[in-house]
């Protein structure tokens, strides 16, 4: 009994852990509210990626994009693509995005480490769903995404604004080069 006990608090533990780990890691900021009446499938394809906060898994990577695919499953394979202007190449990253609640309503989380999840939430789209705004789980993630490799000023100003409104820190954000 005390080797069984040895072996399941530990595990219990480890299971504990990782639920909390899954669960806090996907929410939405305070203030935030995901995009109502989603159409997964419009949202699939390749998207540029305008500006984004800095972060170290796309620190010196300008020409990134994101291409969503629909798995057999109905989940969203995710292929991020960018090209690292210090080391002078290209990292392309492949993960996974699921709904948090269903297809209509733009919460996911994304994994790139299984099963580290974290949220990706379409806070704002334009009805043709050429141009997001996308903010992770919390007020360090924010993206500015575009099916072009520019974006129309009134659309940057509308997803600006609604970004400040939320908290986020906007002028620290990094206009993406696109020159490949």
């Amino acid at each position: 009994m005390k080797n069984l006990k040895k072996i399941a608090l530990p595990l219990a533990a480890g299971i504990v852990t990782l639920a909390l780990l899954n669960s806090c890691s996907v929410g939405i900021p305070k203030g935030a509210t995901a995009v109502q009446n989603f159409n997964a499938d419009k949202y699939l394809g390749k998207w540029y990626e305008i500006a984004r906060f800095d972060f170290r898994f796309e620190k010196n990577m300008n020409n990134t994009t994101a291409h969503y695919f629909k798995k057999d499953n109905g989940h969203i394979k995710v292929v991020n693509r960018g090209f690292n202007y210090v080391k002078n190449n290209w990292k392309e990253s492949e993960g996974e995005a699921r709904f948090v609640e269903n297809e209509n309503i733009a919460r996911l989380k994304v994994s790139f480490f299984k099963p580290i999840w974290a949220g990706y939430n379409v806070i704002d789209i334009d009805e043709d769903y050429k141009y997001a705004l996308v903010a992770g789980n919390n007020l360090d993630y924010l993206w500015i995404l575009s099916r072009e490799k520019t974006i129309p000023e009134a659309y940057k100003q509308r997803f600006l604004e609604k970004a400040k409104k939320i908290g986020f820190k906007t002028e620290n954000l990094i206009w993406v080069e696109h020159d490949k």
